[in-house]
This record gives structure tokens, sequence and C-alpha cells, in this order.
């Protein structure tokens, strides 16, 4: 059995990213970012107006009131606009090109119209309103570079690239096996003797998907070796992580592990001394890596924080040292002294600090919704009373 800290750095050190691929723009949403986007043209590609209002020559304003004849309008999209003549001016209206040899935009609302004419009587200020070719980005600028996570902000700049493709880091293809002769598909549980909800899988998935994982499937299995053995044989042909849920303790159903033994299991870590999710287990067999997550909810699913997180981060190309930023927070309640486990009490987030909260079991799932934080106590801590600072992580 491993501490903690060595258990993770033997999960960073396989969330390498996988290899990238080709996707279209509009596929391309939360994906990584496999190489530098360059874009292909300037933006704007010519001066723009960024106003509704007249461009305009100064010296044609340098006498008010001036009265000037509207020799053309432009609209966002027009790309033939004339040279603009001494003493006229152009109707633009916002993103329009204004005209080769305006000097300002002025805007419509301290303009008047008679006819084909413009009414100029108030000074324009000192905005020219007049965004110039290139002022966002010349052709071949990097918009955004390798590793970028393509959030909705990146995507505004990723299309403004002008490009229909981008390459990406491939997404890591998850299967989620549960195992246990009592699960239940949810809305059965009750017309099934001693069946209860497997919940597990669905909270793993979405986690996973979170930190950018395609999660292709999620299996329930009984405790039967023949049927365990064939999931284990489909999901490592399917996948690139596999996380199995339950069996890996000691009782004589536990089979999570020996399913996986036919296929060459590698086991790089088979216990962590953390409470909850001592049963969690590391390896890989068939060209996949495989993470056991203990069976009860609260300890898959603060093992899955710890461990799945990052690993699914890694294999999908961003940062997991991200998903591992402790800080120090103050306690509103005090924290009893920590056992010879390093341990992840589940707390909440409560009048600008932190505090446990009062259910730790690991199988409790009503008190798991309401956790938002793990609070790190180590082996043999002391307690902590109020007004102390404890080191917590988003959960």
């Amino acid at each position: 059995m491993i501490d903690f800290d060595t258990a993770l750095a033997l999960i960073l050190n396989e969330a390498r990213p996988l290899p990238c691929e080709t996707v279209a723009l509009d596929a391309a949403g939360e994906r990584v970012l496999a190489t530098d986007l360059k874009a292909r043209g300037d933006a704007p590609r010519t001066a723009v107006s960024a106003m509704d209002g007249y461009a305009v020559r100064d010296v044609d304003l340098a006498t008010l009131p001036a009265r000037l004849p509207v020799a053309t309008v432009a609209f966002a999209g027009r790309a033939d606009v004339p040279v603009l003549p001494a003493g006229a001016c152009v109707r633009v209206f916002t993103g329009g090109p204004t005209p080769p040899g305006a000097d300002r935009v002025v805007v419509q609302e301290i303009v008047s119209r008679d006819g084909d004419a413009a009414l100029f009587e108030a000074p324009p200020g000192p905005g020219r309103h007049i965004r110039a070719a290139g002022s966002d980005f010349r052709a071949g600028d990097t918009l955004l570079a390798a590793g970028t996570v393509l959030g909705f902000r990146a995507m505004v700049a990723a299309a403004a690239a002008d490009v229909a493709e981008l390459s990406v880091v491939r997404r890591p293809r998850i299967v989620i096996l549960g195992t246990g002769d009592e699960l239940a598909e949810p809305g059965q549980a009750l017309e099934t003797a001693g069946g209860i909800p497997e919940s597990v899988s669905f909270g793993v998935a979405a986690l996973a998907r979170q930190c950018g994982a395609q999660v292709l499937a999620r299996r329930r299995l009984s405790d039967t070796p023949e049927l365990l053995e064939a999931a284990a044989r489909r999901a490592l042909g399917e996948a690139d992580l596999v996380v199995v849920t339950g069996g890996a303790s000691v009782g004589e159903k536990d089979y999570a592990r020996s399913m996986f033994a036919p296929f060459g299991l590698e086991l790089i870590f088979s216990k962590a001394a953390i409470k909850p999710g001592k049963p969690v287990w590391f390896g890989r067999a068939g060209g996949a890596l495989i993470l056991g997550l203990p069976g009860n909810p609260t300890s898959a699913l603060v093992t899955a924080r710890l461990f799945l997180a990052p690993l699914v981060a890694g294999l999908a190309g961003r940062d997991p040292a991200a998903l591992l930023t402790w800080r120090d927070a103050v306690l509103a309640a005090p924290l009893k002294p920590c056992g010879d486990r390093e341990t992840f009490e589940r707390g909440r987030r409560v009048d600008g600090g932190v505090a446990g909260l009062d259910v730790q079991d690991s199988a409790t799932q009503k008190a798991l919704a309401s956790a938002d934080v793990l609070i790190r106590r180590r082996p043999g801590a002391p307690g902590l009373s109020v007004g102390e600072v404890a080191a917590v992580l988003d959960f």
C-alpha cells in the first residue's frame, strides 16, 4: 500500500496527451488545440466603422456648421466603397468599410439629414471610430497556442482565423464497468429483490466528460467470472481507459482485477493509504489503462476526483495540475484529529470558510451531493479549531 502522493505521481506519469486528430470547427468546442492556430488573413480586412454614422474628412469639418452631400452608403460586407470625394461624406454602418480618404466617423446621434445631405453642427469629439485594417490581427498571427482548451471565448478566435477544421488532441475513450450482483438500473431497483440503484457510474461518467473524456459506455455487470472476463475483453478493445467500480476488496466475489488477468494485467499500484478509497488501484492491460475505484459511492467519487480527473485531463491534452490546486481555507467548524491514513474529508464552503460535513460515511449519497470541497488531513494530524486553516480542493 502506497501513500497518496506516490499514487498520484504514478497516475500523472501516465497522463500524457493522446495523438491528435482533425475535426470540423463545429465539433472542436472544449477540445484541446494540438498545434498553434494562425490567422489566414487580416482582421478586419479593410478599415471599418466602429459606429453607425458618417465618414468624413477632417478638413471638411474645419468650419461648422457644415453641409456635406452623402456620396454613398456602406453597409457591413460591402467591398467596393470608392475614395471619399472632397467636400462629401459617406453614410456608414457598424462594421461597414470606411472609404479611403476618411479621417473619422461622426456618430449619427449628432448628425441630422437634409435630403441627400448631412448636417454637421456640433464638434465630432476626440473619437475617430475607425477600426484600421489588421488592427485586431494580421495574417500569420498566432491567435491560439497549442494546448489551449477551446472554450467559448477561444472558439470565437478559432472561427475568426477563417479555418474550417482544427487539429486537436484526441479525447480519451472511456468505458465504465460497474460490478456487483446487488446493482440494478435506476428506476428498477425497487422492483428487483435485494437491488440497489447503480449510482456510481453516473457520477464517474459526468466527471470524466467534464475533464475532456468521451464516455463510450457504462455497463452494469453481475459478479460472474465468465461475464466479467468477456466485458473486460470488450472494454480493452474499445477504450484508452477502463474504469471499473467495486469488487476490489477481499470478498469471495471480488473479481475486479482478476477479470483483466487473461489480458496481461500489469498493476501499477494495488492500494493507497487514504481514507476513503483505500481499495483504489491502477494498472494496464491490452494497451489500455485501468483504474479501479471502490464500490461505495463517496469512496468512488473522492478517488475519482483525486485520480481519475487529472488522469483524464492529461490524456485529453489539458494540464492535470489545474485540477490539483490545493489552497488554504479558514475553518468555520472544528475538525477532529486524523487517524493513521491520509484522509480527505468532504466539506462545504460556508461563511467565507469551509466546514466538514457531519456525515463522512463512505457509502453516503445524500451528503455527497452537498459537498463542494475536499479537506486534506495528513496522517496523525491534530484536531483543528475554528479560525485555523486547512488545505482544500474543489470537489
